[in-house]
């Protein structure tokens, strides 16, 4: 029995992630994924089509925070700490 499910697409940093799933395993979690690479067009674009249709956009903006280039230091160490949740966007052309 799972006690949790993580879905996952893609695998943006790449294959040499240092990584393991057995954490995944060790709490009972099931972890899904798609190639959605290999999926035909026809289902990609169904799937884009579902996330417009159903994905709230004003949530976004409580998922991520932008930071310019001179404060990337600054949110690495908060990230380091616990104090960040979501995803940090490091502006680079944002000095």
């Amino acid at each position: 029995m799972s006690e949790g499910l993580v879905a996952a697409c893609g695998l943006a940093q790449g294959m040499d992630f240092p990584a393991t799933v057995a954490p995944f395993i060790l709490r009972g979690v099931s972890l899904l994924g798609i190639n959605s690479v290999t999926q035909p067009f026809e289902r990609r674009v169904e799937a884009w089509q579902r996330l417009c249709d159903q994905l709230n956009l004003d949530t976004l903006s409580l998922m991520a925070r932008d930071v310019g280039l001179e404060g990337a230091l600054a949110a690495a160490s908060e990230m380091i700490d616990g104090k960040i949740s979501g995803r940090v966007i490091v502006d680079v052309w944002d000095a």
